[in-house]
């Protein structure tokens, strides 16, 4: 069996505004506020032509 996706943490300090804001996509897209997070960061990269590996 294949060992799971290790994750690299870190503290992250957001404008309550804006936190509140992804919070509200989250939900509206059936995803927890780290994954909104991520899913936006990738995209922003993909838009600037970075190409991110997925290990």
């Amino acid at each position: 069996m294949a060992a799971p996706p290790t994750r690299k943490a870190f503290p992250l300090r957001l404008d309550p505004a804006l936190h509140a804001a992804i919070e509200r996509l989250a939900t509206s897209e059936l995803r927890s506020v780290n994954a909104q997070i991520e899913f936006l960061l990738r995209e922003a990269l993909k838009k600037r032509g970075v190409n991110v590996r997925d290990d």
